[in-house]
């Protein structure tokens, strides 16, 4: 561990749409924000190709170049932006004490975290090799692109039935694939998948592997009672089995949900401990949108600076 203690008014943990917009608006203050990239630079978003569906990009815009941008309008208000990962906290002293990489030492008066969640894959090649070539982990954010079209899902809850019904809103049919001979979603969910026309329902299913080079061609699938297989022709693959909020380091320090999302005050970005804030997908599992991660961190730049007022810090 280095020597040297840095003591900092804002510290920002994470750098997707959340991070950077509190960056922005603690910049803008005058609080002189650090932010930590964290293990992946730019979020979930970093692994998304068109991003068509946030304000003030006409033509849209490629995942990964919106969030340099993010991080360019940041760094121009004074944010000092590092590449590295919060490995230990201490939030029972005050100022806040951080550790990362396991080596530097740094005591913030006021932590805003914006760590975010990573989609649950199936972990299958042919998924990771077509990631963002018609394999995606978001519905609302990509269904768009495959409008008359035939796609499929993969889920069994609730998120899983809304998003096959977003998807047949707009797709030509959505085959949707469960691996039991029953739904894990509530009865009104299942209800309404199973009465849409557009949805077909293949129980006891199971993908084997998704077709195609350099696109989504197809899917082949069996069934793992019957072992059978078949192909179906599809251009899109959406997986809906879940998010792993990033929260891991604050397990038993902060106040979670049974799914490690971080609870925070109704109405607030403020978590259970006094100078801490959460913004983004670390917190949100309902929405999960860019646009609504980029307001959340706004609010959390807003309340930590308020908070300092409060404390008479700046």
């Amino acid at each position: 561990m280095s020597s040297e203690i840095e003591q900092v008014k804002v510290l920002i943990i994470g750098s997707g749409p959340a991070g950077y917009t509190a960056a922005i608006y603690a910049a803008r203050a005058g609080l002189n924000p650090i932010l930590y990239t964290g293990g992946q630079p730019g979020g979930q978003l970093t692994i998304t190709t068109d991003v068509e569906n946030y304000p003030g990009y006409p033509d849209g815009i490629l995942g990964p170049e919106m969030m340099e941008d993010f991080r360019k309008q940041a760094e121009r208000f004074g944010t000092q932006v590092r590449y590295g990962l919060v490995t230990k906290v201490d939030f029972s002293v005050s100022p806040h004490k951080v550790i990362v990489d396991d080596q530097v030492e740094i005591q913030a008066d006021t932590v805003i975290i914006s760590t975010g969640a990573s989609a649950k894959w199936l972990g299958i090649e042919s998924e990771e090799r077509l990631n963002g070539k018609g394999v995606s982990a978001c519905a609302v954010c990509d269904g768009f692109f495959f409008r008359g079209q035939d796609v499929a899902i993969v889920g069994a809850g609730d998120t899983a039935c809304e998003e096959a019904s977003y998807l047949a809103n707009i797709c030509s049919k959505v085959y949707m694939l469960i691996r039991r001979d029953e739904m894990r979603a509530s009865q009104i969910m299942q209800k309404r998948v199973m009465n849409n026309p557009k949805i077909e329902i293949l129980w006891n299913t199971e993908t084997d592997e998704i077709l195609g080079e350099n696109e989504v061609e197809g899917l082949r699938v069996y069934n793992n009672k019957t072992k059978e297989k078949k192909e179906l022709k599809i251009s899109g693959f959406f997986v809906a089995i879940g998010h792993e909020p990033n929260t891991g380091i604050f397990k038993g320090i902060i106040d979670m949900d049974e799914n490690g999302y971080i609870k925070t005050i109704p109405g607030s970005t403020k978590t259970n401990i006094e100078g801490v804030f959460a913004c983004g997908d670390a917190q949100d599992h309902i929405y999960r949108q860019a646009v609504t991660a980029a307001g959340t961190g706004c609010m959390a730049a807003l309340d930590a600076e308020r908070y300092l007022a409060a404390k008479e810090l700046v």
